[in-house]
């Protein structure tokens, strides 16, 4: 356990939690919107980490029965699922194996965004001249695939829904530089500076002697849905199949920040809610509704 007051005590949003009465144990799992700045698994820091925050959150005997399913980076926000037990985790590891879960980022770049959608497959490795950062590597790499959609272009700063095929250490972080479009606060890979209303509000005018705060400060990428690749006639039943009593997907709210960076830059941009391709998207966004 981590020493007497590192565990950090803000509540973790918990968005799903099965019954145990009512479910099989192998399907017994937590869906958490996880908070920037905490790790998965432990780390350098000496900070607490998800499952011991959670432990204390929910009781050390939840601590002691959760399992990873999959990963987020430790500055990357949002949706996650843990496992109760080891056949839940095998079950849910293997719909991730299997690419049978569908995972929607939201990411805010900077850039000169070309089309409306795209796909780069561009194999990564880890880098030899950076430890800990990956890197493109064409020839020996392993495979990364990752889809972008379009969904708002504000003038210096533009909305992306990405979504990765394959599941590599800092894909998005890395594939979306490759083709021009990092994210727009990012301190392994691109820009450290957070974002200002000054930025892009040309109006903007503080009063003497105030400084600005900054509109967001941290890695601008958010884990907003998951969405489980159903047979036909169970997605009719919102299930993922129809042996479960799962929904079919998860969503996780934006934190303060990042959805008032949103709404600043879709308020203050020339073309307002018209800089949405789909402006019921920023609709869906705000309200936590599915993409």
């Amino acid at each position: 356990m981590p020493a007497e007051g590192k565990i950090a005590r803000a509540q973790i949003e918990i968005i799903y939690q099965a019954c145990p009465r009512a479910q099989r144990r192998d399907d017994d799992i937590l869906v958490i919107n996880k908070p920037s700045g905490i790790s998965v698994t432990k780390d350098r820091s000496g900070a607490a980490e998800l499952a011991d925050i959670l432990g204390e959150q929910l009781g050390q005997q939840t601590r002691s029965e959760l399992r990873l399913v999959h990963r987020l980076d430790k500055h990357t926000s949002g949706v996650m699922i843990l496992a109760k037990n080891a056949e839940t985790q095998s079950r849910f590891s293997s719909y991730f194996g299997r690419r049978l879960v569908k995972k929607t980022y939201l990411a805010l770049v900077t850039g000169a965004v070309s089309g409306q959608q795209g796909t780069i497959d561009v194999p990564l490795a880890q880098s030899h001249k950076k430890p800990g950062l990956m890197c493109i590597a064409r020839k020996k790499g392993k495979e990364a695939v990752t889809h972008w959609k379009l969904l708002a272009d504000f003038g210096t700063v533009a909305l992306l829904a990405v979504e990765p095929l394959t599941g590599r250490t800092h894909q998005i972080r890395v594939h979306l530089p490759h083709i021009g479009l990092p994210l727009a606060i990012d301190p392994l890979y691109g820009n450290r500076r957070p974002l200002f209303l000054s930025d892009f509000k040309t109006d903007y005018r503080l009063a003497k002697g105030q400084t600005e705060k900054p509109l967001i400060e941290r890695l601008t990428l958010h884990a907003y849905q998951l969405s489980f690749r159903a047979q036909p006639q169970a997605e009719s039943m919102n299930l993922i199949d129809n042996s479960l009593n799962h929904p079919v997907y998860f969503i996780a709210r934006l934190d303060k920040k990042f959805a008032t960076t949103i709404k600043m830059l879709t308020k203050h941009n020339p073309n307002g809610l018209n800089a949405f391709a789909n402006p019921d998207d920023f609709s869906k966004i705000v309200n936590t509704q599915r993409l």
